[in-house]
């Protein structure tokens, strides 16, 4: 591959999102699309087997980022796993089909990004097996949507529980509200998980118009005239013909276009670049879903604890049934910290294991966790540059707790966790508590989470899109100031969503295309 090779569309990253805009545009036989991604193949077992995917934290397939310290976590830097292969990190999360709230895309008021403009994008990518009541999924899409096959004993009696608290339960999670109880509906074919890379990209490699390269960490976005002509890697450049698309997340994306020269002038002096095009936001509204757990001791051996036996290791090879099958967040509750609220503002995610610290930490003692998530903070924190060298990693720093309320509403959403684990449908699962976590008044709750608070996965909003002027790409999601140059990844969301992020991130895939095609 030399220099001067050229296609038309050049796409940087290979994951949810990128391999959905590669597959499609590859669609049409008179266009040539070269998607280039940073890690290497999604080959290794632990990528396919749902209940492994800690297991790939901190490998090869892992960017193993970690935050600036936190003022208000106890000084403490947070790791942040993202995916560094194939799909992304749709190949390492933990396979939660979640679209969001349908406040979320009608509150951007940005226009053809409404819920009525963006559902008919999730059903496009969709391709729902088991129930699908009233029509809510896609069935015909590439991502293969079903039912766990084999749900902990745990997940069924928190479930009951929920309903015993008079939560209310939803028929389908994904419909236009979220608020409610659900078994999570998960991105997973047959037992085994359903990547953007197995869902998009498998399929499309066999096309000869679209070339796929790993090991391909792009260092710059090449700019001349006010355009976007291609970018360089190792050495090496690739010429776009049409455009350059980022779809590297809400951290490689503004990372990239701060190392191109599109970012805050004087920020980008001071470690040594040349501004090309003035974005200040670049990199900024950084967003993020802090989570922090109730971990209970469960006196039945029944949970995911201590899974590898042989009679479960046999179960998932020949029938891809049993523990193997989780994606260890098995069931959810969307609510509402106050009911003013119109939409809900706290996740509790039910795990039948004592997920603690990511699970890089696994343990045989049988427990249960209720992890609490802040799905609309207040704070925001920022992607900046710590130094011109591309190979080095951005400064990461969500700003977690900074804004005055976040974490009293993770305090309630601890006490509301509690509440619905003391229902008679889990007294025979729930013991006492489980370190870290002791319980207390909201003062001893409220240092749990200072403490022992973590990532839940999702950054978004680093490359904002907006209609004003501070927006960094516009509703067709291009960069503002700079031809043939656009952003599809989740760090475009305005503000982030309310569930998770792959499903949008897939989604904004899916809607990039048509917008460049349409271009």
């Amino acid at each position: 591959m030399g220099n001067g090779t050229a296609y038309d569309y050049v796409i940087v990253g290979a994951g949810s999102a990128g391999c959905a805009v590669a597959a499609r545009l590859s669609e049409d036989p008179a266009v040539s699309v070269a998607l280039l991604e940073a890690g290497g193949p999604d080959d290794k077992n632990e990528i396919h087997v749902p209940a492994a995917f800690a297991q790939l934290f901190k490998t090869p397939c892992d960017w193993d980022f970690s935050t600036a310290k936190q003022a208000e976590l106890d000084d403490r830097e947070l790791y942040w796993p993202r995916g560094k292969m194939l799909g992304g990190s749709s190949s390492l999360n933990a396979m939660m089909w979640v679209r969001g709230h349908s406040a979320d895309f009608d509150g951007w008021d940005v226009p053809g990004w409404a819920y009525a403009d963006v559902e008919p994008y999730f059903r496009k990518a969709e391709g729902r097996v088991g129930s699908n009541e009233g029509g809510v999924y896609g069935t015909s899409g590439p991502v293969v949507v079903s039912e766990q096959r084999s749900p902990n004993v745990t997940t069924r009696a928190f479930l009951a529980a929920c309903a015993e608290r008079g939560i209310p339960r939803l028929s389908e999670l994904n419909g236009p509200s979220n608020e409610g109880f659900a078994q999570t509906p998960v991105s997973q074919r047959r037992g085994r998980r359903c990547s953007s890379a197995d869902a998009y990209l498998r399929p499309a490699r066999k096309r000869p118009n679209l070339t796929v390269l790993t090991g391909a960490h792009v260092s710059r976005v090449t700019l001349e005239g006010g355009r976007a002509t291609g970018v360089e890697y190792g050495g090496e450049r690739i010429a776009a013909r049409r455009e350059v698309i980022l779809s590297a997340g809400a951290i490689g994306s503004p990372h990239l276009l701060m190392l191109s020269g599109v970012g805050d002038p004087d920020e980008l002096r001071q470690v040594g670049i040349e501004p090309v095009v003035e974005r200040p936001e670049v990199g900024r509204h950084l967003r993020d879903h802090l989570c922090a757990g109730v971990v209970r001791r469960c006196p039945k051996k029944v949970t995911l604890a201590g899974a590898e036996s042989f009679v479960n290791i046999a179960r998932y090879v020949l029938a891809r049934r049993g523990p193997f099958t989780s994606n260890v967040g098995e069931a959810v509750v969307f609510t509402k910290s106050d009911p003013s609220l119109d939409a809900p503002d706290l996740e509790l995610v039910f795990a039948p294991a004592p997920f603690v610290a990511h699970g890089l930490e696994p343990t045989t003692e049988h427990g249960i966790t209720v992890g609490v998530v802040l799905l609309r903070p207040e704070s925001s924190g920022r992607v900046a540059l710590a130094s011109a060298d591309p190979a080095a990693p951005p400064l990461i720093d969500p700003g977690y707790l900074a804004a005055e309320g976040d974490l009293d509403r993770i305090v309630h959403g601890l006490k509301y966790a509690e509440e619905i684990l003391a229902s008679d449908a889990m007294r025979d699962f729930v013991g006492d508590p489980m370190p870290p976590y002791e319980g207390g008044d909201d003062a001893a709750l409220a240092r749990h989470v200072r403490a022992n608070a973590e990532t839940l996965y999702h950054p978004t909003g680093t490359c904002r899109m907006g209609l004003d002027d501070g927006a960094v790409v516009d509703a067709a999601l291009r960069v503002r100031g700079v031809d043939g140059l656009r952003v599809a990844d989740v760090s475009v969301l305005p503000e982030i969503t309310r569930g998770h992020t792959n499903a949008p991130a897939i989604m904004i895939g899916e809607r990039a295309a048509d917008l460049v095609r349409g271009a």
